[in-house]
């Protein structure tokens, strides 16, 4: 069984960013856990209510196939978090198949891990700014991969990146 940890900001991820790629990784037999800055119930910039069920330093890479990130207003300031930053550089040293969405891929960006690596994200100067600090290699796609790494730029691609993570994981 494949298993997947979506990431979530504890306040204002983007409901169809999450409800979309999380059930076609479930209707693909995939095991998700939800993970956050805390246990409490989380709340989508849309309503959507979510039960985190791990904190997001306490995440082993070694236990998923693939780490997922999810966008929304919130989601950027996971980007300042030390145990968000180490968990992506861990998970990239261990070969594991990473995804964002949104806003999210500028996360990516941050921790390091898209250097010389194609990526899209939710098209605005400053996330765009935040890509090309990172050395990554912008491109103005809905869903971009580039060896193990997958991210798509927002709501209106949340089909095909969850689409594009379950082929990854086949």
């Amino acid at each position: 069984m494949k298993k997947a940890v979506l990431i979530i900001a504890h306040r204002d991820f983007r409901d169809e960013e999450l409800r979309i790629p999380l059930q076609i990784l479930r209707d693909n037999s995939v095991i998700c856990i939800i993970a956050s800055t805390s246990l409490d119930m989380a709340k989508g910039s849309l309503g959507m209510e979510m039960q985190p069920g791990i904190l997001i330093r306490d995440i082993d890479p070694e236990d998923y196939d693939v780490i997922i990130f999810i966008g929304g207003p919130g989601a950027l300031a996971l980007a300042e978090r030390e145990d968000v930053l180490r968990l992506l550089r861990s998970a990239e040293k261990k070969k594991k198949i990473l995804a964002a969405i949104c806003i999210a891929p500028a996360i990516f960006a941050k921790a390091g891990v898209l250097k010389g690596k194609k990526a899209t994200v939710w098209k605005s100067d400053e996330s765009i700014s935040i890509l090309k600090e990172g050395k990554a290699i912008f491109v103005d796609k809905p869903v971009v991969v580039d060896g193990l790494i997958v991210t798509a730029n927002g709501p209106q691609a949340a089909e095909e990146f969850g689409k594009q993570i379950v082929g990854m994981l086949e």
